[in-house]
């Protein structure tokens, strides 16, 4: 599975930006789905989740009712709507995919996208 993330840039602080995630090369609808961050300078963590079917979906604390994850498994798709944004979650943002949605948690994947950049200024 192939996974390329566009639509990162920069967004003034209380912005918002959606990034997107296409996959090619499987099965997308046999796959959960991940966001993840990695900020300067830190390790990379877990933003949201969603299950292959777009029932349950996770989100971090750092991010649950600012963020919204979604996918449209006939476009191959997965999109992360950013809202309220902060500089802090200045980061390069990865989409993955799993098999199961609880590894994702904990940045756990068996597929990874080469990420895009989100700056957010002050």
């Amino acid at each position: 599975v192939q996974l390329v993330e566009t639509g990162g840039g920069l967004v003034q602080a209380g912005g918002s930006l959606r990034v997107t995630c296409a996959a090619s090369g499987g099965t997308f609808s046999n796959y959960a789905m991940g966001w993840f961050r990695q900020p300067p300078g830190k390790e990379r963590e877990f933003v949201a989740s969603i299950s292959w079917r777009g029932s349950s979906t996770d989100y971090a604390d750092s991010v649950k009712g600012r963020f919204t994850i979604s996918r449209d498994n006939a476009k191959n798709t997965v999109y992360l709507q950013m809202n309220s944004l902060k500089p802090e979650d200045t980061a390069v943002y990865y989409c993955a995919a799993g098999r199961t949605l609880g590894p994702l948690r904990t940045v756990r994947a068996d597929y990874w996208g080469q990420g895009t950049q989100v700056t957010v200024s002050s």
